[in-house]
């Protein structure tokens, strides 16, 4: 029998290898890590035993998970896109739920298991949704932001759904519904109060603290998830509400981008041993039995949802094209699908044919919907003819959408607000740029504030945030620091986000800023050269204006 730490060694290397292949087949690595999980648990090999400790890591994956949702719930997405992201993804949620019902009632399914499985199937995955888009880089199309708009909608109303269900399990053990319904509610609004009043007070002033140290803000993000994921397990809202709710508590805070982007990788890695957990139980035999019922949601999924979605686009005034590209982001079940099901599990609510059935189906939405958001271009114009039926005469939502539109935009983005970059940054802007400061330290982003400079608390080196800023209209990016290191980070991020403006490098000479260089026509500024060439010059220009002074008084 092999220990715990030689069952990790196997599972991570075998998780590597599968999901390299699974990038290689341009498939999401949530599918290879299943697979890792059923070629590694008992239905196959039985190579992997330790499921408690699995089970924790899976548990830690899921809290951080929804506390980065959380962190990200940005209400003005929804505000700024008007009545599209509501009726879109209320509306998409509402027919998936009542269709999927149905259908699951028409198979054979009880109602709870029918309840189950038609939520599982309303829910879209923002995660791949977001990662696709970006990688396309249509975050910011119309499209893109619409769906961003609807799947914040969706993420609100599967929190709703997991309450709802938790509440439905704690109302069933007890004799009194009334009672028990009056504690919940109770218990919400005095966690939901407690939280509001640490926003107001205390987290502000705290993260100024803790954001002094880069690993001390990691470590205070992990554990507030941690902590109100447990506290909310311990009041029957489950660890799930719980960690979302401490997100929400931190997305006003002016470090969601950082702690957003530095916990990615986290949660990615521990999001394995959840769906390596989740493989490693499933019933092979059960799922055998369940292809017919699993293509039948399947198509359900991959053409019902997208159609809705275009329907109501198309009613509200939008252009057939606009309405397909954000059709197809919800052709598929979400991650969460697969936490609801294992949480009616938990709950004594459904077997493991049902999940088995849910994990199918997500397995065959997620791989067929990734090539549809690839290739969604091809596809439009394949199926162009067939969509005027979505499109009224006149788009007029869409054509309002495209003029009032506006996104934040800066001529002149400066890393590094310390002496240097600060005093870069007044100057460009007493010449008419548009600034933005980025810098870790608290201070000098409040510093900048007073001075009515706008700064974002971001990190230089981290490649998720610089992605993350809408570059577009970005003329110039200035690193006002003498790291070389720092300036390599940012110019293979800027390579890699595909930044086509000028960038400005800062080096104490000139062989320290050669290996830095982006496409090899940055600007190269050194400061202690040109400080001394400005002060030669100034000490030469007086000296001309003296010895001028000199001669006319001698000539007088």
């Amino acid at each position: 029998m092999q220990d715990v730490f030689s069952e990790f060694a196997i599972l991570l290397f075998v998780s590597s290898l599968i999901g390299m292949l699974a990038v290689r087949l341009k498939q999401p690595l949530i599918v290879g890590f299943i697979a890792v999980g059923i070629l590694l648990g008992p239905s196959v090999t039985g190579l992997v035993t330790a499921n408690d400790q699995i089970d924790l890591l899976a548990k830690l994956g899921i809290s951080l998970l929804l506390f980065i949702v959380g962190l990200k719930l940005d209400l003005n997405i929804i505000r700024t896109m008007g009545p599209v992201a509501l009726a879109t993804g209320v509306g998409q949620v509402l027919f998936t739920s009542v269709f999927g019902y149905l259908i699951a009632w028409a198979l054979g399914f009880s109602a709870i298991e029918s309840l189950y499985i038609a939520v599982a199937l309303t829910f879209s995955s923002t995660i791949i949704i977001v990662k696709l888009l970006s990688d396309k880089r249509e975050v910011d199309a119309l499209h893109g932001r619409i769906a961003v708009g609807f799947l914040i909608v969706q993420d609100i109303l599967v929190i709703v759904a997991m309450i709802a269900l938790n509440a439905l399990n704690e109302t069933e053990r007890s004799n009194t519904l009334a009672s028990q319904a009056l504690y919940i509610v109770l218990y919400a609004l005095i966690f939901v109060a407690v939280i509001a009043l640490l926003m107001r007070y205390v987290l502000s002033g705290l993260l100024d603290v803790m954001a002094r140290s880069k690993e001390l803000l990691v470590l205070f993000s992990i554990a507030w998830a941690v902590t109100l994921g447990a506290l909310g397990s311990y009041l029957g809202f489950s660890k799930e509400v719980g960690a979302f709710l401490a997100g929400v508590s931190l997305a006003s805070t002016p470090y969601r981008e950082v702690i957003a982007a530095r916990l990615s990788s986290l949660r990615d890695f521990l999001l394995l041993f959840f769906f390596v957990d989740l493989g490693a139980s499933l019933n092979l035999a059960a799922m055998s039995d369940q292809v017919f019922s699993a293509i039948v949601f399947s198509l359900f999924v991959i053409v019902g949802n997208p159609l809705i979605v275009m329907v109501i686009m198309g009613l509200m005034g939008y252009r057939k094209r606009t309405g397909f590209l954000a059709g197809l982001t919800v052709a598929q079940i979400s991650e969460f699908s697969l936490i609801l099901a294992a949480l009616g599990i938990s709950l004594g609510h459904l077997d493991q044919t049902v999940l088995g059935l849910i994990t199918l189906v997500g397995l065959i939405t997620i791989s067929a919907s990734t090539y549809m958001i690839l290739y969604s271009h091809h596809l439009y114009r394949v199926l162009q003819p067939f969509l005027n039926v979505f499109e009224r005469e006149y788009a007029f939502r869409e054509n309002l959408a495209e003029t009032t539109h506006i996104i934040e935009r800066y001529d002149c983005l400066i890393f590094g607000l310390g002496r240097f970059g600060r005093t870069i940054s007044i100057a460009l802007k007493e010449r008419g740029f548009n600034i933005l400061g980025v810098d870790f330290d608290p201070d000098m982003i409040h510093r900048m504030s007073d001075l009515g400079i706008d700064a974002r608390y971001g990190d230089a080196e981290d490649t998720e945030f610089i992605e993350g800023l809408n570059l577009a209209s970005i003329k110039w990016i200035v690193v006002a620091t003498h790291d070389k290191h720092v300036n390599q980070a940012i110019s293979q991020s800027l390579k890699k986000a595909g930044y086509q403006g000028q960038l400005a490098l800062t080096a104490h000479s000139a062989v320290s800023g050669e290996p830095c260089f982006y496409r090899g026509d940055e600007l190269m500024i050194i400061p202690h050269e040109y400080a001394a060439e400005r002060a030669a010059e100034y000490i030469s220009q007086q000296s001309v204006l003296n010895n001028n002074e000199r001669s006319s008084a001698l000539n007088g």
